[in-house]
């Protein structure tokens, strides 16, 4: 799929991500408010590295005018199994639609891919967002400490053939 530019305002850009991209991919988890307190560890060692960008759909959400072109956000949809598997919004950039632009591109990356449906892995302080853009709950994903010692509910995304 193409890069598109949303009308939020500045203007936001997805392009496919490329390794050089890694160590901002991986500042962006790690420095996720999301994950602050309680949930710090799931993500203190965490990396994006090149050879995942190079085996995944990933995809950043750049903003157009910003010198360099600073990711604001990106996703990771992995295809077998189907599975949106990352999908982070810098704080500063959350509010601004980013995170809708994000999901709508990821389901036509979907469809393109001929997938009817992504499953979504949720971080319990997103279930909010996921459910607000249009995923339904289909269950729990239980504990599995030490790296994750919470249930994280389930969510997935219905793909239409449009």
């Amino acid at each position: 799929m193409s890069s598109r530019t949303s009308p939020v305002s500045p203007p936001i850009t997805i392009r496919r991500a490329v390794a050089r991209d890694a160590r901002r991919l991986t500042r962006l988890v790690r420095g996720s408010g999301a994950y602050e307190g309680r949930y710090a560890a799931a993500v203190a060692g965490y990396r994006v590295g090149p050879d995942y960008i190079e085996a995944h759909r990933v995809f950043a959400a750049v903003g157009a005018d910003e010198q360099g072109g600073r990711v604001l956000g990106f996703y990771s949809l992995v295809l077998a199994p189907p599975e949106l598997d990352l999908l982070f919004v810098a704080d500063e950039a959350q509010g601004r639609g980013i995170g809708r632009l994000l999901v709508a591109h990821m389901q036509s990356e979907a469809r393109a891919a001929g997938l009817d449906r992504v499953k979504v892995v949720s971080h319990l302080p997103a279930e909010g967002f996921y459910h607000r853009a249009g995923a339904a709950r289909v269950g729990t994903v239980l504990a599995n400490p030490p790296a994750v010692p919470w249930d994280r509910p389930e969510f997935e995304f219905r793909v239409s053939c449009a």
